[in-house]
C-alpha cells in the first residue's frame, strides 16, 4: 500500500492573498488540484490523504469531486507548525494502515512533481525505508566570516537540494514522531521529516529529482508556474 499525505495547512500568508495559496487557481483549476491530479493518474498510489487547513475541508472535496479525484480518502487538520501538520497526517494512516505502508509525503504547493519522480521515490522507499527527493547544488556556497568578508566555501560536491516528495515505511516514521515530539528533536522552526529523521539518527536515502518541481511560496513561483502550464510542449522547465 501506497498512501500520499498531502501537506495543505498553511495559510500563504507570503503570498499576500486573501486565501490560502494552496486554494489559488490557474485557468480555472486550484493549485492544489494539480498536485493531487499527480498522485491520481500514478498507479503507484493507492490512497491520497490530505492535511488541510480548518475551515477549507468542505472546499476541497468539492474540488476534489469536481475534478475527479477519486484517491483522496481523508482530510485531515493541520496543526499550528508544518510537523505538527504531518504528524497529525501520519497518525491517520497509521489508524488505518498496516506498519508495512509506504507513505509519501508531497507539498501541495508543489503542483510539478514529475511521474518519474514520484514513481523512484516509492520504489526506493521499498527498497531502503525511505527516499527523498535531491538533487546536486549547483551554486558555490561561501560560510560568512564577518558583514563583509569570507574565508571559506563548502564543496558544492557535498551538498545535495533536498524537497518533496520523500517516503518513509509507516512503521518508522510514525515511531520517529512520537519520539521526536516527546524529546522535542526536530519539530521546531522550519523542521520537516526529512531534517527531523537526521535528527533523530536516521540515514536517508536519496531519490530522483527535477528541476521543475517549484515550491509556489511567492508571485514570482506562481508567474512560472503559470508559465509553465501555458507553454503546450515546451520542455524548458526540465
Amino acid at each position: 500500500m501506497n498512501v500520499a499525505l498531502i501537506v495543505a495547512g498553511g495559510s500563504g500568508k507570503r503570498m499576500g492573498q486573501e486565501i490560502p495559496k494552496q486554494f489559488l487557481t490557474v485557468n480555472d483549476k486550484p493549485i492544489i488540484i494539480y498536485t493531487l491530479e499527480n498522485f491520481q493518474r500514478n498507479p503507484l498510489v493507492d490512497e491520497i490523504l490530505v492535511v488541510c487547513i480548518d475551515g477549507w475541508h468542505n472546499v476541497l472535496s468539492a474540488f476534489a469531486k469536481q475534478f475527479n479525484i477519486t484517491k483522496l480518502k481523508y482530510i485531515v487538520s493541520g496543526g499550528e507548525t508544518v510537523q505538527e501538520s504531518i504528524r497529525n497526517g501520519v497518525n491517520k494512516i497509521h489508524e488505518v494502515h498496516s506498519d508495512d505502508t509506504c507513505v509519501i509525503i508531497h507539498d501541495s504547493i508543489r503542483p510539478l512533481v514529475d511521474e518519474s519522480v514520484l514513481n523512484d521515490v516509492i520504489e526506493k522507499c521499498h527498497e531502503h525505508g525511505n527516499a527523498v527527493t535531491s538533487l546536486p547544488y549547483n551554486e558555490q556556497i561561501f560560510i560568512v566570516h564577518d558583514e563583509y568578508t569570507t574565508k571559506q566555501y563548502i564543496p558544492r560536491e557535498t551538498l545535495r537540494r533536498v524537497s518533496t516528495p520523500q517516503a518513509y515505511m509507516l512503521d518508522k516514521l510514525y515511531a520517529c514522531y512520537e519520539r521526536a515530539f516527546r524529546e522535542n528533536i526536530g519539530v521546531v522552526g522550519s523542521s520537516y521529516t526529512n531534517t527531523m529523521m537526521v535528527e533523530l539518527g536516521e540515514t536517508l536515502y536519496f531519490a530522483k529529482g527535477s528541476d521543475k518541481n517549484i515550491k509556489l511560496t511567492t508571485k514570482d513561483d506562481f508567474n512560472i508556474f503559470r508559465a509553465y502550464i501555458s507553454s503546450k510542449e515546451d520542455d524548458w522547465l526540465k
